[in-house]
């Protein structure tokens, strides 16, 4: 998966690259097909890579996740 995100990143910035120095007809079709694999592939797999083993619960604001924020903030403090 990580070496798939990475071609996928590769082949979006050397679209952009080629779209933006080389002077051809369609040199504006290669920028946009580089932004869109960027935008629609490599952002989408790259979140899914990073948080697939993640509990989504511990990242959010829950009464029990505030409570125990709360402790830790008065932990520290003495």
């Amino acid at each position: 998966m990580k070496y798939l995100i990475i071609f996928f990143l590769l082949v979006s910035i050397g679209l952009v690259g080629c779209g933006y120095f080389m002077e051809t007809e369609y040199s504006q079709k290669l920028i946009g097909f580089g932004v869109v694999t960027l935008f629609l592939i490599v952002f989408p797999l790259f979140s899914y890579y990073r948080w697939k083993d993640k509990n989504v619960k511990d990242y959010m604001l829950t009464k029990e996740n505030l409570d125990k924020m709360r402790e830790r903030e008065g932990d520290i403090r003495k």
